[in-house]
């Protein structure tokens, strides 16, 4: 996501650049893809910088953070991890004495091959307007929320509470009727109703492929809940099924039979 959303910036932006120490070959190999303009350490990316993307898993997004806030970072930060919004406004008051914090939540697939994911803001007003003009005419679609820090944050959680717990329990549900020698049977039932993420069996390889970044954010969608108040433990298990596929990370070969094997296996 974050290299290809990088990408659709380069369009207006007079260079795109990303920080290579640390960072895996995969993540050099997407860099090289999309094009994106390598340096040497956090500190030359943040001196050459105005404005600051954070799109990485969620665990990582408060050390981010402060790495660049002890750098003394004064541009526009955009935190756009899918973490809860308690700490997208500790994120805000880490970084808000020095950077101008932008809220930010990806909805959709990365953009390419046709994709076009929106970027939801929120935050004060002359900084999102910046980052809408950063991706006009790109793939990526901007929609700004208002200038609540937290906002954007809350309405990713939102949906990827609803969207990928829906993925594991057809999983779970496919699991049980194979166990039983009627998964055909299911798929065919789910298949006479529309929009049913139940007549897609297929995806469940395609979710314990990206079970080790879903489950973090399942866990922070059930902090977001427990923090309004409500109750977490619906999500809390989906995220401890994903935590099953976790050694299937990004496996592009993965079966549907070899996803529902392995969540069978504790």
């Amino acid at each position: 996501m974050g290299a290809a959303v990088a990408a659709c910036a380069a369009t207006n932006a007079a260079a795109i650049l990303w920080c290579e120490a640390g960072r895996s070959p995969a993540s050099a190999a997407r860099a090289q893809q999309f094009g994106l303009t390598p340096v040497a350490a956090l500190s030359e990316l943040l001196d050459r910088s105005d404005i600051v993307i954070s799109l990485c898993p969620p665990a990582a997004a408060e050390d981010l953070a402060r790495d660049v806030a002890e750098h003394g970072f004064t541009g526009v930060y955009v935190e756009a991890n899918a973490i809860n919004p308690e700490r997208t406004m500790r994120i805000a008051e880490l970084l808000g004495s020095a950077a101008a914090v932008v809220d930010g939540g990806v909805v959709g697939s990365p953009p390419v091959r046709g994709k076009t994911p929106t970027l939801y803001l929120s935050g004060p007003a002359a900084t999102t307007a910046r980052i809408e003009a950063l991706f006009a005419g790109t793939a990526v679609q901007t929609a700004t929320l208002g200038t609540e820090v937290g906002k954007a944050s809350a309405l990713k959680l939102a949906y990827a509470s609803f969207q990928k717990t829906s993925r594991v329990l057809v999983a779970l549900a496919v699991g049980m009727a194979r166990e039983h020698g009627v998964d055909q049977e299911l798929i065919e039932v789910a298949s006479r109703r529309t929009d049913s993420y139940l007549s897609e069996p297929q995806y469940v390889a395609k979710t314990a492929a990206r079970a080790w970044r879903w489950g973090p954010e399942l866990e922070e969608a059930a902090d977001a809940l427990a923090a309004a108040g409500l109750p977490p433990e619906m999500l809390r298990a989906a995220a401890s099924t994903l935590a099953r596929w976790h050694d299937a990370k990004d496996d592009s070969e993965l079966t549907l039979t070899d996803a529902l094997n392995r969540l069978a296996q504790p």
